[in-house]
């Protein structure tokens, strides 16, 4: 009885208390990110709200996982996941030279995905700087 009790009260303590720090990413990874940063074309919200007005057709790809995407997303995103992005890009994206900003969560993983995509040939390939967290903070519209 003891045991559950103290399983409860422990429990309930945890409510309203903050998140714990998320873990900080390897050396090695934020090396690769920087890196990628450093040579992809890389836009803010202002920059995309201005990218989007001068190419209606731009393709807004949310490259998150599966999990991530359900929770909910940028409105008129498509999908495709960074581990898959090199495979299945030219179904959603034929042409080479189409407007293309990529998100996830925070910039990281959609500046390493357009980077690969500028190597597979595609010429105007973007990162949204701050991804979806940026585009939500700045009231953007959301879609779940």
């Amino acid at each position: 009885m003891k045991v559950v009790l103290f399983s409860a009260i422990a429990a309930m303590s945890c409510f309203g208390q903050s998140p714990a720090p998320a873990k900080p990413a390897n050396p090695a990874y934020a090396a690769l990110v920087k890196e990628a940063q450093a040579h992809v074309k890389r836009v803010d919200i202002a920059q995309y709200k201005a990218l989007r007005g001068a190419h209606p057709d731009l393709q807004l790809i949310d490259v998150r996982e599966t999990e991530e995407w359900g929770k909910g997303r940028a409105a008129g995103a498509v999908h495709i996941s960074k581990g898959m992005i090199e495979h299945n890009i030219e179904e959603k994206v034929s042409k080479k030279d189409a407007t293309i900003v990529l998100y996830c969560h925070s910039g990281a993983r959609s500046a390493l995905a357009a980077e690969n995509l500028m190597r597979m040939g595609y010429t105007n390939v973007y990162s949204l700087d701050g991804g979806l967290t940026a585009y939500e903070a700045a009231g953007m519209p959301m879609e779940k």
